[in-house]
């Protein structure tokens, strides 16, 4: 049984940390100490290694690996295999490598750090010449094992890390975009009310999707929100997933209008809809209100030039026919 315990915390998932805040399981901390200058902006690259490299070409990032225990503890950093699958991020077994472990090489792979203790860490990743295009994905782990107790027991293992996703290929990087799709609201046996949303990825890059939605207008011109998406989705190219919002179960059956929000990195997508939530076991679809202007409006626009232009060129040629008759039949005067 304890022999079981400690598998399950080899090959836990790794902790995803927030823009400001170092990945955490209270035990193992790791945080990315840089990001590309061009990626400033971007809230990815300040919690992954994300990138995009010719053949031939190299980077090295600086990360922190963090004792938060009340213990020394000795700690082991390696680049791990990972893939995406099912619409998740998937890590390989214990030690498994791929193609982009194997151009990964880090300035130290051991380390004893005491309680609160900090190791920094140098990863290079260099592509070969020969490399072909694509995006590969790996894992920057660090580990630490958990003393026997006193029963002889196995210490569990704990591990957290920092995701990576390289592109290679020669010139500028693939472009990263999606789209959002149908939209649906249906509450649950548990009279949670859910807001499902199909995104599909319609770039060439994986896309980490999180997001936001807002309700308002509803009964009794009643606002709520913002909630956050309770299941996201990462998706790769040309891959499609659901995303899903768990409301507030006293929010009243009927109409409202919903702003969703979606994003992965700098690449956004806002949607406006009028959705109805409705009794247990009833799905409603959402439908698309927002962004009418942004066809309508042009439409309009080129309506309004287009008789503003035969408005002027009626008014010149009557000018133009006045002054021919005034020419032409104006009587003259002895």
């Amino acid at each position: 049984m304890h022999l079981a315990v400690a598998i399950a915390a080899l090959v836990a998932a790794v902790v995803v940390p927030s823009s400001s805040a170092a990945a955490d399981d209270n035990q193992v901390g790791i945080r990315l100490l840089e990001a590309p200058v061009a990626r400033r902006d971007d809230p990815r690259a300040h919690m992954y290694i994300v990138d995009h490299l010719s053949p031939g070409t190299r980077i090295s990032r600086h990360f922190e690996v963090v004792n938060r225990t009340d213990e020394t503890r000795e700690f082991e950093i390696y680049p791990g295999a990972a893939d995406i699958r099912d619409n998740e991020f998937a890590f390989g077994s214990e030690r498994e490598g791929n193609e982009l472990t194997s151009w990964t090489t880090l300035s130290t792979s051991k380390g004893t750090l005491g309680p609160g203790e900090s190791l920094e860490v140098e990863a290079t990743i260099t592509v070969p010449k020969q490399a072909s295009r694509g995006e590969r994905y790996a894992v920057l782990w660090a580990e630490t094992r958990a003393a026997p107790d006193k029963h002889g027991n196995i210490g569990a293992v704990r591990r957290a890390g920092i995701r990576v996703y390289l592109s290679v290929g020669p010139g500028g990087e693939p472009v990263s975009s999606f789209d959002i799709g149908e939209v649906t609201a249906a509450r649950g046996a548990d009279g949670v009310p859910r807001i499902s949303a199909l995104v599909r990825n319609t770039g060439e890059r994986a896309l980490d999707i999180s997001g936001t939605l807002n309700l308002s207008s509803g009964p009794g011109n009643m606002r709520a929100g913002p909630y956050r998406l309770a299941t996201a989705a990462t998706l790769a190219p040309g891959a499609s997933g659901i995303v899903v919002a768990a409301l507030d179960a006293k929010l009243p059956d009927g109409e409202w209008r919903l702003d969703l929000s979606l994003a992965s990195g700098t690449v956004k997508h806002q949607r406006d809809f009028a959705v109805v939530i409705a009794a247990p076991g009833l799905s409603m679809v959402a439908k698309v209100v927002e962004n009418w202007w942004t066809w309508v409006g042009p439409i309009i626009g080129a309506v309004l030039v287009a008789a503003l232009a035969l408005l002027v060129l009626v008014r010149r040629r009557r000018m133009s026919a006045r002054d021919v008759d005034g020419t032409r039949y104006r009587p003259r005067h002895r």
